[in-house]
């Protein structure tokens, strides 16, 4: 699609409730375990999305036996029991980080040698970090791109575990890879932290995870773990829905001063980006957290009155979702140490600042995040098409902006498909916007259902 999908105007506030898809995050990481453990796992509340799509075929060419239900949400994978079938791989991560930064772990634990290669963004995301510590384990694990960027290549014959360190503060999934190759060595591993983990959240999330298929994570000090080389037990596990998709529904309210119920997450949720509520809530709306085991849920009511300042490397994914609720509030926002979300998909300090300056916001840029100071009115915003740069949240944060100014249209909307094919679908029908004008694609399937009727 070359035209812009415009957006239209959302004229009242949304009130409503909605169940997000799985979890991305915590599918990419079952899936890793399970296909690392011994036995049969059966996983349910999957997401179907391209990045998981890409996950599972890449375990499945170091030849994993696993076979996805896509439609019915559920994947069965035969673990390998931490011995990797394949003696040699050319995996395909796409624009999946977390498919090469997983997989280049767990290709360290094969005999052979495997490639791992991406989109051309991918080509300029930094992986030397977790080359760095796989090679303080004895891999010989090379990045062919220069700065340290994928391609990457790992050289191995088994790994029998250890000490070894690892920066944090590029990406938590650096952390989280080694430690779930950890338990499948023989000597297990001591995993040193070095400086300030980013999105630390992602982190805790790795914990439950091998946790739950068996393995345990032990820290003495914050910043160091110790994991003993129990292997995996297969499991039967179920994926909670995405937190951070949903922010982008509890920002539906707080833009329009309705009220979202999202279904399926609480206080208890393992993951960090429940805390966007938190952000909300600082702002002026009211949170209500029902965290009961039968009806968990979250609602976000009434109005993002206030700016903010705050600190959001705990929750980064959630940062452009922030900035376009800044948008219509009654006072600056700025939102600080993100540094590290420049090497996403696309820069989204950078990227993000220029498109919200399209609608006539000004924004102030800074070396780790934005201020975002909205216009004395909201009306004053004016129409603009936003580009995306092929970068899933760009899209989905920066069209919350067009339930409140008219002419807003994004550009290339499919980039969704990453972590969310089904989202301009359900905020169509959250919002009950006038999508008439929208390619069948785009729609909500029961408008397209009504269409096809005779």
């Amino acid at each position: 699609m070359t035209d812009p999908l415009c957006i239209p105007l959302c004229p009242r506030p949304v009130h409503g409730s909605i169940r997000p898809p799985g979890s991305k995050s915590i599918t990419n990481r079952a899936m890793v375990c399970a296909s690392l453990a011994r036995g049969t796992s059966l996983l349910s509340g999957v997401l179907d999305s391209q990045d998981t799509r890409v996950m599972a075929e890449g375990l499945a060419a170091l030849g994993i036996s696993i076979v996805p239900n896509w439609q019915g949400r559920t994947i069965r994978i035969e673990g390998c029991g931490g011995a990797i079938p394949a003696g040699n791989a050319s995996i395909d991560c796409a624009a999946s980080g977390t498919t090469i930064r997983f997989l280049s772990a767990v290709c360290a634990l094969g005999h052979g040698m495997y490639r791992l290669d991406g989109t051309p963004r991918m080509r300029k995301r930094p992986i030397g970090d977790l080359l760095e510590a796989l090679r303080g384990l004895g891999v010989d694990a090379v990045a062919e791109s220069p700065g340290d960027c994928p391609p990457v290549v790992v050289r191995s014959q088994g790994l029998a575990g250890g000490h070894t360190t690892v920066r944090g503060n590029t990406s938590s999934q650096f952390a989280s890879g080694l430690a779930m190759i950890a338990p499948c060595t023989p000597l297990g591993m001591m995993l040193e932290f070095e400086g300030r983990l980013v999105s630390l959240p992602y982190l805790e999330i790795t914990r439950q995870v091998m946790a739950s298929f068996g393995a345990q994570c032990e820290s003495t000090v914050a910043s160091r773990w110790q994991i003993a080389p129990s292997g995996y037990a297969a499991a039967d596990y179920t994926i909670e829905p995405d937190a951070s998709a949903a922010s982008y529904f509890f920002a539906t309210a707080a833009i329009t001063g309705g009220s979202v119920r999202v279904d399926g997450l609480s206080r208890q949720s393992m993951q960090g980006d429940i805390g966007f509520c938190d952000c909300l809530e600082k702002m002026g709306c009211t949170v209500q957290w029902d965290n009961s085991a039968a009806s968990q849920s979250i609602t976000v009511s009434g109005r993002a009155q206030r700016g903010i300042d705050i600190d959001m490397n705990a929750i980064s994914d959630t940062v452009p979702t922030l900035a376009v609720v800044a948008l219509f509030a009654d006072g600056p926002t700025t939102i600080r140490n993100v540094a590290h979300i420049r090497d996403k998909e696309t820069d989204r300090i950078s990227d993000l600042a220029c498109e919200l300056r399209k609608l006539g916001a000004d924004i102030g840029e800074h070396a780790d995040g934005l201020t975002i100071r909205p216009p004395l009115h909201p009306t004053t915003l004016k129409a603009a098409t936003l580009a995306t740069y092929d970068d899933h949240r760009m899209a989905m944060s920066l069209s919350l902006a067009g339930l409140r100014v008219p002419g807003v249209g994004i550009l290339d909307p499919a980039c969704v498909g990453k972590t969310f094919p089904d989202y301009w679908q359900q905020l169509a029908t959250l919002a009950k916007l006038d999508t008439d004008s929208w390619p069948i694609a785009f729609q909500p399937l029961t408008q397209t259902l009504i269409r096809s009727d005779p």
